[in-house]
């Protein structure tokens, strides 16, 4: 579903294209953040620093494409807002996994 939003033309979708540069960023932390989190919780047989790591790199390929796609437009601050994301889904697993143990 990400990646298909993430591909589609952002003025296709009524809601995005009303977005300010700080809420697109705040949506693209958000999504990371559950994107993340929910992989943590699938209990995959990698470590969950691994799979941030892949979680990360998936938003990293998604903005290269926008830097080649005709309706969509390469940013670094998307990325940051992605790493930010999947640190704060990272901080939240530790915290979790800490007090419960």
């Amino acid at each position: 579903m990400v990646f298909i939003l993430s591909t589609l033309n952002a003025s296709d979708i009524p809601i995005f294209n009303s977005l300010s540069i700080l809420s697109d960023k705040l949506v693209h932390s958000l999504i990371y953040a559950y994107l993340t989190y929910v992989g943590f919780i699938c209990k995959f047989k990698i470590s969950n620093l691994t799979l941030a790591f892949y979680i990360f790199l998936f938003g990293a390929f998604i903005e290269l494409i926008h830097y080649y796609h005709p309706y969509r437009y390469f940013e670094y601050f998307d990325l940051l807002a992605n790493l930010i994301g999947v640190t704060i889904a990272l901080l939240i697993i530790r915290l979790k996994n800490n007090l419960i143990y």
